[in-house]
């Protein structure tokens, strides 16, 4: 009997779960500050990956069983800075349901005078303001809500005793990639629709089609998929595509290797 609910997620969860590995031994061994400063910047781009399953764990969990998927998002919340549910708040049921009105949108592009801000600002309103709109989506939803207060609170904890037990380590393996890999989700996002003031699922979002940008992301690059229908698994996605890529313009249609136009400012 397998524990997972989709077979396609056993090997990126294992290597996710190697990364974390990697992670508790830097903590343990790693003592110099320039040591710990290269292996935080390193481990940027293979956080930021992380970030994508870690939305697509958020949308359907994982595992069979809610206690694992509870150590999958303690692990998650490690790696990404989005503890548990915070982005089934302020993602699933915040941004899916708001992101064609910029008025509602918890991840909006657009400033309070209706103008579109920089991939920078963008990124550092979302970075500083996701847990409050998070927060604020979970008063209509108090099931996920009470589930992210206490697990909110565990990391909080265990980030404490981290630093408690290894200042040092504990700051450039966890603290500050939680803060950098938050913000790198947000960068990222900001590719996702910026831009696209339209009333209909087929034209709101831009679509990735490099193949290894999926492999990575696990199909985050059939976007319009997803926000079609947000509750099917990653490895589905290019199936529905298929059915739907009649609708999509051909001008949200993206070709840049690895997604690197996400790197334009």
């Amino acid at each position: 009997m397998t524990l997972f609910k989709y077979r396609a997620d056993r090997i990126p969860v294992l290597i996710i779960t190697l990364l974390f590995a990697l992670d508790v031994l830097a903590y343990l061994l790693i003592d110099n500050i320039w040591l710990l400063i290269a292996y935080w910047l390193i481990m940027i781009a293979p956080k930021g990956v992380i970030c994508a399953w870690n939305h697509h764990h958020q949308h359907t969990p994982t595992f069979k069983y809610n206690y694992l998927n509870y150590l999958l998002e303690q692990m998650y919340a490690l790696q990404t800075g989005a503890t548990s549910k915070l982005w089934v708040l302020h993602h699933v049921l915040g941004h899916h349901h708001h992101y064609l009105d910029q008025t509602k949108d918890e991840s909006r592009w657009k400033d309070k005078n209706g103008n579109i801000m920089g991939r920078f600002r963008y990124s550092l309103d979302v970075t500083l303001t996701a847990y409050y709109r998070g927060y604020l989506v979970g008063k209509r939803h108090p099931r996920p809500m009470k589930v992210f207060l206490i697990a909110t609170s565990v990391t909080v904890l265990v980030v404490a005793a981290l630093l408690w037990y290894r200042p040092l380590p504990a700051l450039f393996v966890f603290v500050i990639p939680m803060i950098s890999s938050l913000f790198f989700t947000a960068w990222v996002t900001y590719a996702h629709h910026a831009g696209l003031d339209v009333d209909n699922d087929f034209e709101a979002s831009y679509n990735i089609m490099t193949p290894i940008y999926n492999t990575l992301t696990g199909n985050l690059g059939y976007h319009t998929a997803h926000h079609h229908k947000q509750g099917l698994h990653w490895s589905l996605l290019p199936e529905l595509h298929e059915k739907i890529k009649d609708k999509i313009p051909a001008s949200l249609y993206k070709t840049d290797h690895l997604g690197s136009g996400f790197l334009k400012t």
